[in-house]
């Protein structure tokens, strides 16, 4: 009974089923057949006499196809005027002439090539080039950032410690020259600096302090001059309101003098009170902060003012009682200030005390302290100092001395000499500086150039000498020789600080890219031919035909 159960189900509903299997399988064996008949002797044969005949049909078929083009191009070359030539060869030039010229622009604005900038951001990824180099892992390139990031010195900005009076000098300037002195950038530092130092917690205690801080924050200078007003009636004895008055609304250095001296007295006043009840609180401890900033400003504004204004020895007395009341402030670098005034009076013997307290190897360094250091030795030396001399007999101990000097104080800012001897031209300080930057450079230069040209002969050595600090430094500047190597982003800053009329000055020198090369040389050809096809049409038709 159950097998004819099966046979009548396979027989009945199973037809659709079978059908299918036997079709495969009379197609893999007629799969089979064509194999077994493909592998004798003579079906090898016949393919391979097909193969050779579409091989030779290509072989004869494609010198014909390349002589017919070869012909036609020939036809339509012979067809050509000079006209044309002249035409595509000017318009070759002109193109390659504008690449050119875009290339040197984005190069000088961006220090890189459009073109290579675009082909590793854009084409790179598209061949491949980024699949080619696989990532490093994420723990190992963490680490390599933090190792590179401890061993290479950040571009620290830094209040400049011999900065103008913004109303008595920089808006003069501006006046006279309708150029703006100060960046947004630089202004905007001032005015964070100004929020640190001036505020605190407590403020929101007196009306007057209240205003002054709003003051501080305000971008318009009419409204911070008008707050300052606000805040002095309010409280006369406000010193912040005079501070900002004798900055931003005196008009000369007399004027600014005046005002700080209100500031003074009234700065004096409340720090006393501060010193009184500092212990109370955390808030009295920082009112007390912000009330010796108040007084350490205000006295070496002071200062600054009998500097400008020719009491040179009053400035340097009081310089010296804010360093011995506040020594704990030497992050402030009141010593620059100290040692421009001493080189005005000339006492070179006080510039070299000053300068062996604080040109030491733990503290930071500055363009002052290095090129003072090398003016005070090639002092000794240069009024005597001739090059023809010293090639024959060569050089002395303290010419080798001073001759170091010069060396070690241009690997720390190699800016500083092309103002000093006046290859570059100079543009008035910005109130905040980057040490080895352009920007300090200026700031050096703009006061100290003097102090190097009453010192015979020292321009001269500098001159004879400046350039040989670079063949002692490594070459890239992964070291450096006496100091740290020099930072790669000082340009970038100094573009931030310094004026957009002044040319920054840039160290080291980028090499020009290639497309740069390529560009110009590609122009300078097209142009030539352009002038021969001008100048002698029949010789160039027939040059390029052949």
């Amino acid at each position: 009974a159950p097998p004819a159960v099966m046979a009548e189900g396979s027989g009945g509903g199973g037809s659709g089923r079978g059908s299918p299997c036997l079709g495969a399988a009379s197609a893999f064996r007629r799969w089979e057949q064509l194999r077994r008949r493909a592998a004798t002797p003579w079906a090898r044969g016949l393919l391979a006499a097909a193969a050779g005949l579409g091989l030779l049909y290509a072989v004869l078929r494609v010198p014909v196809r390349l002589r017919d083009g070869l012909a036609a191009v020939t036809v339509f070359l012979s067809t050509l005027t000079p006209k044309f030539y002249f035409a595509l060869t000017v318009t070759s030039s002109f193109i390659s002439g504008l690449i050119f010229v875009f290339e040197w622009w984005h190069f000088r604005k961006y220090g890189t090539s459009f073109i290579e900038q675009v082909s590793v951001s854009h084409l790179r990824p598209l061949i491949g080039g980024a699949e080619n180099s696989p990532p490093a892992p994420a723990a190992f390139s963490a680490g390599e950032n933090e190792t590179s990031r401890q061993n290479m010195p950040e571009c620290k900005v830094w209040r400049n410690p011999l900065n103008l009076f913004r109303g008595a000098e920089y808006s003069r300037y501006m006046w006279v020259t309708g150029k703006e002195p100060l960046t947004y950038y630089d202004m905007n530092l001032s005015a964070q600096d100004h929020q640190t130092f001036f505020t605190c917690d407590t403020d929101a205690l007196r009306p007057s302090d209240t205003v002054m801080q709003k003051a501080w924050r305000e971008r318009n200078p009419q409204a911070r001059i008008k707050a300052a007003y606000q805040a002095l009636e309010l409280n006369n004895d406000c010193a912040t309101a005079y501070v900002l008055l004798a900055e931003e609304e005196a008009t000369t250095i007399v004027d600014a003098e005046k005002y700080f001296k209100q500031a003074l007295k009234a700065g004096e006043m409340i720090y006393r009170k501060s010193q009184n009840c500092h212990s109370q609180s955390p808030q009295h401890e920082a009112q007390l902060r912000r009330d010796t900033n108040v007084l350490v400003y205000v006295k070496r504004r002071l200062a600054m003012c009998a500097r400008k204004l020719g009491r040179i020895r009053e400035a340097v007395k009081m310089m010296r009682d804010l360093m011995k009341e506040f020594p704990l402030l030497s992050m402030l670098n009141i010593h620059e200030n100290l040692l421009e005034a001493l080189l005005e009076l000339q006492a070179y013997a006080d510039v070299q005390a000053v300068l062996a307290k604080y040109d030491d190897i733990s503290l930071p360094k500055s363009a002052a302290i290095c090129y003072t250091a090398a003016l005070l030795k090639a002092r000794a030396v240069s009024e005597r100092f001739s090059p023809e001399t010293a090639s024959k007999r060569g050089l002395s101990t303290a010419e080798i001395n001073a001759v170091e000097a010069i060396h070690r104080a241009v690997e720390f800012n190699p800016h500083v000499p092309k103002y000093l001897l006046e290859m570059k031209s100079l543009v008035l300080p910005p109130e905040h500086i980057l040490k080895r930057g352009d920007s300090e450079a200026v700031a050096y230069a703009f006061f100290h150039l003097q102090h190097w040209k009453r010192i015979e002969g020292a321009l001269n050595l500098l001159h004879c000498t400046w350039e040989g600090t670079f063949r002692m430094i490594p070459y890239p500047l992964e070291k450096g020789h006496l100091f740290y190597p020099y930072p790669s982003c000082t340009e970038t800053a100094d573009r931030e600080l310094l004026p957009t009329f002044h040319e920054v000055s840039v160290y080291p020198q980028k090499e020009l890219p290639f497309f740069i090369h390529f560009t110009a040389g590609l122009c300078s050809f097209s142009a030539m031919l352009a002038l021969l096809t001008h100048q002698f049409p029949e010789l160039m038709v027939i040059f390029a035909k052949a």
